[in-house]
């Protein structure tokens, strides 16, 4: 009996320390120092209204939009709750059929040759908001096709949305396809009268 009062009260001491203090902490401090990734780091349009999140994958299959890497999330893409995903391996029959019918319909656009592999495969968490530069360049000339620009003026937009390795050493330059997509429809509310 005397070994149950004390581990009742470190249980409740643990449980206010590890459960409310260091979280309140930890929180206020992200919220002091990263405010905006804090909040989500929410893109807004010009009414304020949240259009997306640039940490979070968005579904674009309209041909004047860059497509973003495929979503393994159930339900519908890039669903935050269904975050995972699909432990398939290469040899898998389902993930075989499932990236060569991804291939043949970007074949079908108008890409030929190799298929960046970031656009037909999901990442392991199935919401990545990036794609490779490659990934971009290879639907260049379907996006400038469907919108009416040049094909050298887009390749420049996409030069300048391609993001450096961080720290020019971590990861691999990468394009975020929300914030490129954005900027394509800006350009077009920019130049109408």
């Amino acid at each position: 009996m005397k070994e149950i009062r004390p581990a009742i009260l470190m249980l409740i001491v643990l449980t206010v320390i590890c459960g409310g203090i260091y979280p309140a902490v930890v929180t206020g401090v992200a919220y002091a120092v990263f405010p905006k990734q804090a909040k989500g780091s929410f893109i807004t349009d010009n009414s304020g209204k949240k259009i997306g999140s640039v940490l979070i994958g968005q579904p674009f299959s309209d041909s004047k939009y860059f497509w973003p890497r495929p979503s393994a999330t159930t339900d519908f893409g890039y669903n935050p709750a269904g975050s995972s995903g699909s432990n398939s391996g290469p040899t898998n029959p389902d993930f075989i059929k499932t990236v060569g019918d991804r291939v043949k319909v970007l074949h079908d656009t108008g890409i030929i040759g190799n298929v960046p592999a970031d656009l037909v495969e999901a990442s392991a968490s199935g919401l990545d908001p990036h794609i490779s530069p490659a990934a971009a360049n290879v639907q260049v000339a379907r996006v400038a096709k469907a919108r009416g620009m040049s094909e050298a003026e887009l390749t420049k937009i996409v030069a300048a949305h391609t993001e450096a390795r961080q720290l020019g050493f971590l990861g691999e330059p990468r394009v975020n396809v929300l914030e490129l997509n954005l900027k394509l429809d800006s350009l077009k509310s920019q130049a109408a009268p």
